[in-house]
C-alpha cells in the first residue's frame, strides 16, 4: 500500500497493478484512487472494464494493442478474472511486452504467487495484498473517521462497536456514517448512540445469550432467544453459533491454563483481544470438563436435529437450559 501511495503522490505510475486480498473496503479505495489518477472520469474511449472468469484473452490483447484516442494512456480494469489463480499463459507471455501507453489494474480475491502471471507483472507492476486489519489498526482508524466529522469516542465504546460490526471495514464505515448522522450537533459518540443505531450482528446477539447462560440466568437467555426468533433467525443457525462460542470458551480456558497470553490467544483464534476477554469471563463459570461435555452435547444435538430426531427450535431451548444449570 505504501508503494501505491508513493506512486499516487509522485504521479510516477507502474503499468500494472494487482490489488488482492480479503479487505474489500481498502481494495476499492485504492482501485478508485488509481483510476482517478490514470484516466479522466469522462474518458470512456480509453477506459475498459472486464469482470468475471469468462474473459477472452485474445479480445483483451487486441484492445491492448489499440492506440489511445487523444490521450496518453489506455487503462483496462480487470475484476475477479481468476488470471492469477488459474493458468493463463497467453496473457503471462504478453505482460512483459505491453506498449508504453497501456496501464492494467487487476482486482482479485485469490492469487497464486507461484503463477506465471504473478511473476510476469513484477518488472512493470506492483502487487499489493490487503488483509483484514486487526484491532490495533481499526481503533485509531475509527477515531480518525469520527475526528474528521468533529466527533470523538471512548476506546471502550469503540471496542464494543467493533464487537458488533466485525473486522469488515466497509461495514464499520457504514455504521460510522450512521453514527455521525445520528449525533449531529454533538461532539461525542456514546454507547447509547451505538445501541440506538448500529446493527447487531447475529454473533453478537448470540454471545449476549451465551453470557446470560454462563451467568445461569435462564430467563434472560431464553428472552434473547425469543428476540432472535422474532428477527427470523433460523434456530439451526443459532445453534451453530452457540456451539461455536462454547468451543471458543473451551479453547480459551485451556490456553489460559497453559499460561498463554490473551493477545496470543486472540491471534490463534483469529479474534479481537476484547473478544477473548469476554470469552474468558464466561469460561470462568465452568470447569474444563464441563465445557468439554457441553461441546459434545452440541455435536449430538446438531446430529439429532439434522436427522429429524429433534425439532430445531426445541433443540436450542434444551441447550440453553442444559448449559445454564
Amino acid at each position: 500500500m505504501k508503494s501505491i501511495q508513493e506512486d499516487l503522490k509522485s504521479g510516477n505510475f507502474r503499468q500494472i497493478y494487482l490489488l488482492y486480498g480479503e479487505e474489500d473496503y481498502l481494495i476499492v479505495q485504492y482501485r478508485d484512487k488509481l483510476l482517478k489518477a490514470l484516466v479522466p472520469e469522462d474518458d470512456t474511449l480509453n477506459f475498459s472494464r472486464y469482470e468475471g472468469k469468462d474473459i477472452r484473452v485474445s479480445e483483451v490483447t487486441d484492445l491492448c494493442e489499440t492506440i489511445p484516442f487523444l490521450s496518453e494512456r489506455r487503462v483496462i480494469l480487470f475484476e475477479n478474472s481468476g488470471f492469477f489463480k488459474n493458468k493463463c499463459d497467453e496473457l503471462a507471455d504478453y505482460l512483459p511486452q505491453i506498449p508504453d501507453y497501456l496501464y492494467l489494474i487487476f482486482v482479485e480475491k485469490q492469487v497464486d504467487k507461484r503463477s506465471r502471471m504473478y511473476k510476469a507483472l513484477k518488472d512493470k507492476g506492483r502487487a499489493a495484498e490487503f488483509t483484514l486489519p486487526d484491532e490495533r489498526a481499526l481503533l485509531p482508524w475509527i477515531a480518525s473517521i469520527l475526528g474528521k466529522s468533529g466527533r470523538k469516542i471512548r476506546t471502550s465504546d469503540a471496542e464494543i462497536l467493533l464487537q458488533r460490526t466485525g473486522s469488515d471495514m466497509s461495514n464499520i464505515r457504514n455504521e460510522l456514517d450512521k453514527l455521525i448522522g445520528y449525533t449531529e450537533g454533538r461532539d461525542t459518540v456514546t454507547l447509547a448512540d451505538i445501541d440506538a443505531v448500529c446493527t447487531n450482528r447475529l454473533e453478537n446477539q448470540v454471545f449476549k445469550m451465551v453470557r446470560a447462560v454462563a451467568d445461569k440466568d435462564q430467563k434472560k437467555a431464553l428472552s434473547f432467544y425469543e428476540d432472535l426468533l422474532a428477527l427470523r433467525e433460523p434456530p439451526l443457525k443459532i445453534l451453530f453459533n452457540m456451539a461455536r462460542e462454547f468451543r471458543l470458551m473451551l479453547l480459551t480456558k485451556k490456553m489460559e491454563r497453559e499460561g498463554t497470553a490473551r493477545t496470543e490467544i486472540a491471534s490463534v483464534l483469529s479474534l479481537k483481544t476484547f473478544a477473548v476477554q469476554n470469552l474468558s469471563r464466561c469460561a470462568g463459570r465452568y470447569t474444563v470438563s464441563a465445557l468439554e461435555k457441553i461441546v459434545e452435547d452440541f455435536a449430538e444435538t446438531d446430529e439429532d436435529v439434522k436427522t429429524g430426531r429433534l425439532d430445531d427450535r426445541l433443540a436450542v431451548e434444551l441447550m440453553i437450559v442444559k448449559c445454564s444449570k
